[in-house]
């Protein structure tokens, strides 16, 4: 039997460490090109989705002086939630993860992120908020991702200088950055080509947090639908973890980003700075106009916006850049 080993990008603050990852008997999503053209890509698209995670598989977490182990859960899933109080820089660590199973074992590294002292964080959705995907048409949705290759998938203008302004923003010494959260109802499928298409077009390195992997050629026909309340769970673990920082949110109109971001408000009254929504539409939503303007009264800025040039004058307008 194959035996793979995939990690996601972990955080720290001052009393926990967390890193998370999965393990399969067979190729890891990553393992499949997203540079082919046609049929080819298509292919590999659908192989991302068909893949045999491991459940009980002993793992082992190296970072500096720990040594610790746990078990997969069903779906080959595994977080390593511990207590750490330790002395550690802020900026982007490499921890080491093994997995012994089969009577064959296996290697990755991963990076965790300890955030540098900032007011800001940024938590961010995915598709239709930088990317442009197509959501509120589920059938257009898959046609792109099956016939557009990461070279030829595209961001919305101006949304790389708005999010790099936001990174920046009160950080006065070169290397430091304010810390990036992307938080989307696409599965840990497609996480590589989300990092690849991040890092391909310069947006912040962030932590990358999505939803239950999917197993088979069926689960990829509903790609990214479904029930969201597992963003509205990410988010507010992120925002109790970091409970010190003022948080920029940022979404879209396509699905259900401002309700879940007035859940998020309503919860954290006081760690919400303002909210961000890209209108997807010709015309904007008046229930998300409701929405907006009832966050407004909670003290909440918000922007709805149709090009992220508004956006950035926006931030402007309100000093966050």
């Amino acid at each position: 039997m194959r035996l793979d080993l995939k990690l996601y990008r972990g955080y720290v603050n001052d009393q926990e460490l967390i890193v998370f990852g999965h393990v399969f008997g067979s190729w890891a999503p990553d393992k499949y090109e997203i540079d082919r053209r046609g049929y080819h890509h298509a292919k590999s698209v659908i192989k991302m989705f068909t893949i045999n995670p491991i459940k009980n598989a002993e793992i082992t977490l190296h970072f500096k002086d720990l040594e610790i182990k746990t078990r997969t859960l069903n779906d080959g899933y595994f977080r390593f939630s511990i207590p750490y109080n330790e002395y550690l820089d802020s900026g982007w660590h490499q921890y080491t993860v093994t997995c012994q199973i089969y009577g064959k074992g296996i290697v990755a590294r991963g990076e965790l992120l300890k955030p540098f002292k900032s007011k800001l964080g940024i938590i961010s959705d995915i598709d239709d908020t930088f990317l442009i995907s197509h959501t509120h048409n589920i059938f257009k949705k898959l046609y792109v991702i099956l016939t557009r290759n990461i070279n030829s998938r595209e961001v919305f203008g101006d949304v790389v200088p708005h999010y790099q302004a936001l990174s920046r923003a009160g950080q006065e010494e070169e290397g430091k950055f304010n810390s990036f959260f992307y938080v989307s109802s696409s599965e840990w499928n497609l996480y590589q080509f989300i990092l690849q298409f991040a890092r391909m077009h310069e947006l912040p390195k962030a932590v990358i947090k999505l939803k239950k992997i999917k197993t088979g050629l069926a689960d990829f026909l509903f790609t990214g639908r479904g029930g969201h309340d597992h963003k509205f769970i990410k988010i507010k673990d992120i925002i109790s973890f970091y409970p010190q920082l003022k948080y920029v949110l940022m979404g879209d109109d396509s699905q259900q980003d401002p309700y879940l971001y007035e859940r998020i408000c309503k919860v954290f009254p006081v760690n919400v700075k303002a909210v961000y929504i890209r209108q997807t539409t010709r015309r904007r939503k008046s229930k998300v106009k409701e929405v907006l303007k009832n966050l407004e009264e909670m003290g909440v800025e918000t922007c709805y916006f149709s090009n992220s040039g508004e956006a950035i004058s926006h931030s402007k307008k309100i000093g966050i850049v």
